[in-house]
């Protein structure tokens, strides 16, 4: 935003003093947290670790060269074969377990032929993949190391808007570096970032690098893994969004169980219930999601739901949205039975079905 500099070009208002008059009922709030977070950071900091990737590209030939002119008179491949360059790029992950797993953004790892992960003590250790969720953007790595420092994990569930928090990564491969702000916004999607979104907003400053990196409380416990900033420059502007640990640290326990994260699906396409939608129903004061597809042979329509039937409640939890209710879903195990409360024009109908394992490939 552009301001005009003559806007200010004013008298300055009287100075007011603010300070409550003796004897005033005001009420006065009690301020109380630490002056250093240094404690936090010393606790967490030697968990983050600095990811480094590198992937061998082959370029692509210009056409002209497989011109059959050329061939003719210069063979098959008169000019070698096609060049290939090493692509490196950098990132930041967090040492989950003294085992060795290492959580990390998939897409800081997605394609990479190598994968170096550097400890904040000097040492440095090859990595594999154990698996990646690149609907969640969460992968795990794993290391063979000793002595390693574990993060501790918090609770994301108990973010509150305002809470501190500190970014802890490696942006734009400086080292380890700390930033410092709140929680901006907890339950933020339909971002376009992931399938499954439940992000924490923050104005801690994440640049590119910090990718990875842990999103830290007061007391050094892991509640986010830093994803993504929104930005039109490419550097931070204070919008930065990280995955809540508590989402995290299921798929990681999936992948490391299962080698891959099963989710709960029922075979339905749902979309929010605007009050246009509502108004073309005919029903009124009514919250939910509207069922625009049912999959034949699924669980949900073995269990009789149709379009346009509107879902209230599923296991007596209020459906408000439609990301709300699939991430719901998703994070129920197969073969779970769910209540579900939808209303069909003006009739109430509570129905009972089981969840079936999602398939590949299906986003709800």
């Amino acid at each position: 935003m552009f301001v005009r500099p003559d806007l200010f070009e004013q008298a300055p208002p009287a100075l007011v003093d603010t300070a409550p008059t003796p004897g005033s009922n005001a009420p006065r709030i009690e301020l109380t947290g630490p002056v250093s977070y240094s404690t936090a950071v010393e606790r967490a900091a030697p968990s983050v670790a600095n990811i480094y990737t590198a992937k061998v590209v082959r370029e692509q030939r210009d056409p002209f060269f497989d011109s059959p002119l050329l061939k003719r008179f210069f063979g098959k491949n008169p000019f070698g074969v096609p060049r290939q360059r090493l692509d490196t790029s950098l990132g930041s992950g967090v040492i989950a377990s003294a085992q060795g797993y290492v959580l990390t953004n998939n897409h800081v790892i997605d394609g990479a032929d190598k994968i170096q992960v550097a400890l904040r003590d000097g040492r440095s250790f090859q990595a594999t993949v154990v698996g990646s969720d690149p609907e969640t953007d969460i992968a795990v790595l794993h290391i063979e190391a000793e002595d390693l420092p574990g993060i501790t994990f918090g609770h994301s569930n108990d973010l509150r808007v305002g809470d501190v928090v500190l970014a802890i990564g490696n942006p734009f491969g400086v080292g380890q570096t700390v930033t410092l702000g709140i929680v901006s916004a907890t339950g933020r999607n339909q971002l376009g970032i992931n399938t499954y979104e439940n992000f924490i907003q923050t104005d801690a400053a994440i640049n590119p690098g910090n990718s990875g990196g842990a999103l830290i409380n007061a007391y050094g416990e892991m509640i986010g893994i830093n994803t993504a900033i929104f930005s039109k420059s490419g550097g931070s502007q204070g919008i930065g969004f990280a995955i809540p640990v508590n989402l995290a640290k299921t798929v990681m326990q999936h992948i490391i169980k299962h080698g891959r994260v099963i989710r709960g699906w029922l075979g339905i396409e749902a979309q929010d219930l605007t009050p246009k939608l509502l108004e073309q129903t005919g029903l009124k004061n009514i919250e939910g999601i509207l069922i625009t597809g049912v999959l034949r042979n699924g669980p949900a329509h073995k269990a009789g739901i149709q379009p346009g039937d509107i879902v209230t409640h599923i296991n007596d939890q209020a459906m408000t949205n439609a990301k709300q209710g699939m991430n719901m879903i998703a994070g129920v195990m197969p073969d779970t039975e769910l209540k579900i409360v939808l209303m069909r024009k003006d009739k109430k109908i509570e129905t009972t079905l089981k969840v079936m394992e999602r398939p590949q490939q299906i986003t709800n």
